[in-house]
């Protein structure tokens, strides 16, 4: 039997998972969390063989996987986000995740990335898994914020979304002298000279929502 943890701050994506594993066999659904902080406790405090964790921008998702892998490297964790995996799943996948998944993948999707997964593999998308070959091979090139940092990048997402660096500080324990170092290293690797244009490249490439 597989437990499983599903994490989400939307009730109603998290009733749905908690249906579709109530309708399986190998699967129970052996705790749940409406934020990442309920998640870790959680982790910590219990026994889980696979994570279904939500990943958020601009949140802290990234930092929470590296908290989680460390805290307790056994355990697979299995994405689950609203950004599409194109933009999001490398690095999501270099910060710990075994599996990325949209939220708009099918019931059987999950259900497999979440048996694949608790094996101790890695679990994409064919098409995901296709870009990556493509990759490999030179045949893509990649959109500019790729060259971000993991910070830089947390910090390029709060900015689209209209927070202050006052704000981006406060959410990411930071100070306002290092988020706006952040920021002018963003301006500095993407060619950009304003807010604005941040604004309009999130947009673009499906950011933020």
């Amino acid at each position: 039997m597989i437990r499983v943890l599903v994490s989400d701050d939307n009730d109603i994506v998290r009733e749905g998972v908690k249906q579709i594993l109530s309708d399986t066999s190998d699967m129970l659904l052996a705790g749940e969390a409406s934020n990442t902080s309920e998640a870790i406790n959680e982790i910590g405090d219990n026994l889980y063989d696979v994570a279904v964790i939500n990943v958020s921008l601009p949140d802290n998702g990234l930092d929470v996987l590296k908290q989680i892998k460390k805290n307790r490297p056994d355990l697979s964790v299995l994405a689950l986000s609203a950004y599409p995996e194109d933009q999001f799943a490398a690095r999501v996948l270099r910060a710990g995740a075994d599996g990325y998944l949209t939220k708009s993948c099918s019931k059987t999707e999950l259900l497999t990335a979440i048996r694949k997964v608790s094996l101790g593999k890695k679990y994409v998308s064919q098409s995901f898994a296709e870009k990556i070959a493509a990759d490999l091979r030179g045949d893509t090139t990649d959109p500019p914020h790729v060259r971000l940092s993991n910070r830089e990048f947390q910090v390029m997402n709060f900015i689209a979304a209209g927070e202050t660096l006052k704000e981006i500080a406060c959410s990411m324990s930071l100070s306002i002298k290092t988020v706006s170092t952040y920021r002018s290293r963003v301006l500095i690797k993407m060619k950009f000279k304003k807010n604005s244009e941040i604004i309009h490249y999130a947009i673009r490439y499906g950011l933020i929502q």
